[in-house]
């Protein structure tokens, strides 16, 4: 968090800023997360769930998911994204306890379905947030410190919910897990402001230096009227196929990591819970590295398709080695994991550097809304091929494949600069230097 007081930015908006919205999405995403574990826990058997049934309810987060994400955009940009949050962290919390006491796989569907509702606002929102609070070279940055409580949260969930489960079990799991978000909504409520203007902890100069930059970046936009002329943008449709096949692989690892792992010989989930943190610690890294070289270089492109790629030949390398080498495979998805993560701050840069402030957040939204597509497609057809199958080679080149055509569609996108200058979205091209 090395920022600079040039021109009045003050280091306090990282201080203050950056751990809220860190531990915000950190709990947003333990209770989307933490369901792998009870999956590999027991769970399937207690409640007799079928393991189609099982792939299905890990993917029906993200169905839900999918619905709300435009209109969560639209209410952040036009009336409150701290409201939005606040209400999304308490409703998640107590969906995510009533995990842990259903006896029902009926009221179950409900309760997964009506969990990816609640927390669709919360990506757009945050996202929204942090574009009126950091500038065009801060951005990344920024956007990674808010992504890093995607792994970092995985990370510490995977160990906590392998002794939890081991201790009191799977339902105990999900109740305790389920806490905290209703706990730190009131400290969200005090802490946070939606804009500069507001906040009593800057001086009138500050928000005035702030509020100026964030204008002055607004000035070289081309005017885009509405969400419908924004959705039309070729470059729009192409992020969004970008990130729908990206998350593909993205929560087919996710949400069956446990799974994987739990298969190797005398393997117990104290253990399986250690083993499944080890790539996301190497993905913090890879985080952290791409988005402090993409804002000084001002390049995002050439920060997401390449660990895309890597992902993509991972996987393929995990396929080719079968199911007689795990610990060589393990590496391999270490390095898989690390590399799908590693873009996420770049990549949500890119939408507020090419679109005006009134339908960047709705655009962000819309291809946040495809990638939660993407993980449902991704989990539900990961778990589906490692049942049917009898192994996760199937999986494996699924998952490559998905994201070789990722790293394609990023590579392509801005290569026709001068037949795009010619459509009503001529100029939206991704900020490459």
């Amino acid at each position: 968090m090395n920022n600079s007081n040039k021109g009045g930015f003050v280091a306090s908006r990282w201080l203050r800023l950056i751990p809220i919205v860190f531990v915000t999405y950190s709990l947003a995403y333990l209770d989307r997360a933490n369901y792998s574990f009870g999956a590999a826990a027991g769970m399937a058997k207690d409640l007799q769930i079928s393991a189609g049934m099982s792939s299905l309810l890990g993917a029906l987060f993200f169905l839900g998911y999918f619905f709300f994400q435009v209109p969560g955009a639209h209410y952040a940009e036009n009336k409150s994204a701290k409201k939005l949050v606040f209400g999304s962290l308490i409703l998640w919390g107590l969906l995510a306890a009533a995990t842990g006491i259903v006896h029902n796989v009926h009221v179950l569907i409900v309760i997964r379905f009506c969990l990816g509702v609640v927390e669709s606002a919360v990506m757009p929102a945050m996202l929204v947030f942090l574009s009126r609070w950091f500038t065009k070279k801060e951005r990344s940055r920024a956007n990674t410190f808010l992504i890093l409580g995607n792994p970092a949260t995985v990370l510490w969930m995977s160990i906590v919910s392998g002794y939890l489960v081991a201790a009191v079990g799977w339902r105990w799991m999900f109740i305790i897990e389920g806490l905290p978000p209703i706990i730190w909504a009131f400290f969200w409520w005090k802490l946070v402001n939606d804009k500069p203007a507001e906040a009593n902890w800057l001086t009138s100069q500050e928000k005035k230096e702030l509020e100026s930059a964030l204008h002055e970046e607004q000035k070289g936009l081309k005017p885009v009227k509405n969400y419908g002329e924004a959705f039309r943008s070729p470059l729009v449709i192409r992020l969004c196929l970008q990130y729908f096949f990206w998350s593909i692989g993205v929560y087919g690892f996710v949400m069956w990591l446990p799974s994987i792992i739990k298969v190797a010989p005398d393997m117990s989930m104290v253990a399986t819970g250690w083993l499944t943190s080890i790539p996301y610690v190497l993905a913090v890294i890879g985080m952290l590295t791409a988005s402090y070289f993409s804002d000084k270089m001002e390049n995002r492109k050439a920060f997401v398709w390449p660990f895309l790629m890597v992902g993509a030949v991972a996987f393929y390398a995990s396929y080719l080695l079968g199911a007689d080498h795990f610990w060589i495979s393990f590496i391999l998805l270490i390095i898989a994991g690390a590399a799908m993560y590693a873009p996420y701050g770049p990549f949500f840069a890119i939408m507020p550097e090419i679109l005006p402030r009134n339908v960047s957040g709705g655009a962000m939204a819309l291809i946040n809304s495809m990638g939660a597509l993407g993980s449902f497609a991704g989990s539900y057809i990961v778990g589906y091929l490692n049942s049917s199958t009898g192994g996760f080679g199937a999986s494996y080149l699924f998952m490559a494949g998905s994201l070789l055509l990722s790293a394609i569609l990023t590579i392509t996108v801005g290569r026709s600069r001068k037949a795009a200058e010619s459509s009503t979205e001529g100029k939206l091209e991704v900020p490459t230097r």
